[in-house]
């Protein structure tokens, strides 16, 4: 019979990356325990994070849409009005179904879920400290650590959970507010930006580099900036933050830009500078795992850390902080303890903004390209070309395709427009798989669909 406290693998986490890992372990025959120390599985991304955001943005969405669109599609609504409280007890209904699933799922698929802090003990023992204060040693021949992260703070502006929040606190908000500041102008500060901007506050997205979203392909970037200007949302781009005030009343922050030295007052202000790897209270360092300059967990090429039988993977570890990208890397991860060959082809990592358009990327940017001295060839075919497009009335954007100029091989797929994030799926494994631009454009598209534009612009090239 086997131990309540002896297992195959231990994984210390049960987000995105570690559930996914526990239920290929288990798929595999191992024996899987999966310690969290939040009530329930899922992670930030579930809780917190991607699920609840994307609740937000379609409720926000489906409103700005009737507010601006539907009256030239015959539709009219008068005394149109939106219930806050009504968004977040539907927000909360999602996370809380999807929460109950998973953990069935996860306990039918034999997996052993606990629940507390754990700390790493050695390089096969964890120690969990459980809300009762109980502390109980659980051992395995592997452990993974897939802890995730947390978001970076301002050593002068720190969070306080009321006028000075991060991610989790601005998707609780009970009011609107009447004006909100936005330090950072990546993926999260436009996303959250997008969901209060349409609900009436004034919104203004404060970032020390020249555009927004620096990751992007930079001619989708500067769409996107141009149209969440159109949709209300403020830019102060290469402006610097150097000082902030924040009391009962609001945040005061100390700005410096081009045009000098400004103040500015916000009722509430959202820090989104990035996230971190929680690697706090694990043991980590006190166990010898080697971190790198930036606080990232070190890891070799099948995730083991430099106490060999102890693995990281997801936010971890450097690289994109994706929840799709931990999945893979969870996967992966044990796939390689059982001696397979698991990988993950960072070169074919889709990422999505859910914004209004939204954008779909995957592969190399053109910019990267320049850079590497690739020499390629680059086609675009805008959305107003596709009949879908128009009659959906989301005509904004474009899809950009990247090729090798040799091989044609399709190095780069970058999209921003209508379902962009869904788009992206089929370009993702194009980039996979290595298609040449032949091979897609001889890949019949029904009609009419938005994944015409991506036929087109293969067409193009």
């Amino acid at each position: 019979m086997a131990s309540d406290t002896q297992f195959d693998l231990i994984v210390v986490g049960a987000g995105p990356g570690g559930y996914g890992a526990a239920l290929r372990a288990a798929k595999i025959g191992m024996r899987p325990a999966c310690i969290e120390r939040e009530p329930n599985p899922g992670g930030i991304c579930l809780h917190a994070g991607c699920i609840p955001s994307k609740a937000l943005l379609e409720s926000t969405e489906h409103l700005s849409f009737a507010r601006k669109q539907f009256r030239e599609q015959g539709i009219v609504l008068d005394n149109l009005s939106f219930d806050l409280g009504a968004m977040m007890e539907r927000k909360r209904k999602i996370v809380s179904g999807l929460s109950d699933s998973l953990r069935q799922l996860l306990l039918g698929s034999g997996i052993a879920l606990i629940s507390g802090t754990a700390r790493l003990v050695s390089g096969k023992e964890v120690s969990v400290t459980g809300a009762d204060g109980k502390r109980q040693v659980y051992r395995a021949e592997s452990i993974l650590l897939a802890a995730g992260s947390e978001p970076a703070a301002l050593p002068f502006l720190p969070f306080d959970g009321k006028n000075v929040i991060g991610s989790t606190e601005c998707l609780g908000l009970d009011s609107v507010p009447k004006r909100l500041g936005i330090i950072g102008g990546g993926y999260i500060g436009l996303e959250l930006g997008s969901v209060w901007a349409r609900l009436g506050a004034e919104v203004t997205v404060i970032e020390v580099l020249p555009g927004i979203a620096a990751t992007l392909d930079l001619q989708v970037a500067r769409l996107l900036e141009r149209v969440l200007k159109k949709e209300g949302i403020r830019f102060r781009m290469e402006t610097r933050l150097t000082r902030a005030e924040a009391g009962e009343n609001g945040v005061r922050l100390f700005l410096d830009s081009a045009g000098g030295q400004e103040e500015e007052t916000f009722d509430k202000v959202l820090v989104a500078v990035g996230r971190k790897p929680l690697t706090r209270g694990l043991g980590i360092e006190e166990l010898g795992i080697r971190l790198d300059s930036r606080g990232f967990v070190a890891v070799d090429r099948q995730y083991r850390t430099s106490v060999p039988s102890v693995r990281a993977i997801g936010d971890m570890i450097p690289g994109p902080m994706l929840a799709h990208k931990a999945s893979a890397e969870g996967a992966a991860a044990v796939e390689c303890m059982a001696g397979l060959p698991g990988e993950v082809d960072y070169d074919a990592m889709p990422s999505a903004v859910y914004t209004s358009p939204e954008v779909g990327s995957v592969g190399k940017t053109e910019e990267e390209l320049k850079r590497l001295k690739i020499d390629y060839r680059a086609g675009v075919y805008p959305f107003s070309g596709t009949g879908r497009a128009r009659c959906l009335g989301q005509t904004d954007g474009f899809v950009k395709m990247l090729v090798h100029a040799g091989s044609r091989r399709i190095l780069g797929v970058h999209i921003i427009g209508p379902r962009a994030s869904e788009l992206i799926a089929e370009a993702t494994f194009a980039v996979r798989t290595h298609m040449s631009v032949e091979d897609f454009r001889a890949t019949v598209h029904s009609h009419p669909t938005l994944s015409e534009a991506l036929h087109e612009c293969a067409a193009l090239l």
